[in-house]
């Protein structure tokens, strides 16, 4: 049975190394008979969580009038989601942050998910990406029900399409064929 796959690309940059590891796990994953959606972050005006507490009163209504609900609505439709982001300073960008902590307000709507991280960072060692999957980890535990089904490493791309020839270029195809 297929599965509806959301993929939340948060590079700022268009065509850019995350975007392509987006793209090939699309590929893969399309391949494999599933429904997928992309959404860019880049192309979202979504404003930072300002802990007002209004969502609490109005069954997780935000009182912020932006894009967010409609990626959160997507988020909430989809069987799979995969968060792809830049490594900025050894974590993820603002976009996927802001997004995260946009999330408290319907965070019981993304119940029972699997979940998949891609990530790209300009530094060659690996290892040192392991602190923005334990961000991004943070936001899953804290979803009932969810569960990590991957992830892709692309590090050393600094400029864009550096990622392109890589391993990790297969994997994210890969990935997707398994989704």
């Amino acid at each position: 049975m297929a599965k509806r796959i959301l993929v939340v690309a948060a590079s700022p940059r268009k065509d850019g190394n995350s975007d392509l590891l987006c793209e090939r796990f699309i590929e893969g994953a399309l391949e494999a008979g599933n429904i997928v959606e992309e959404v860019f972050l880049r192309e979202q005006v979504i404003g930072f969580c300002r802990a007002c507490d209004y969502c609490r009163d109005r069954d997780g209504a935000c009182a912020l009038r932006d894009d967010a609900a409609s990626v959160l609505d997507k988020m909430a439709e989809a069987d799979v989601v995969v968060l792809a982001t830049p490594v900025y300073f050894y974590t993820m960008d603002a976009q996927m942050k802001v997004l995260i902590d946009r999330t408290v307000a319907r965070y019981a709507t993304l119940a029972n998910k699997e979940f998949y991280f891609i990530a790209t960072m300009a530094d060659g060692d690996k290892a040192l990406m392991e602190r923005t999957f334990e961000g991004l980890r943070g936001f899953t535990d804290c979803l009932p029900g969810a569960v990590e089904r991957g992830v892709v490493c692309g590090a050393g791309a600094w400029a864009k399409g550096d990622i392109e020839g890589s391993p990790a270029m297969d994997e994210a195809y890969e990935m997707g064929l398994r989704a």
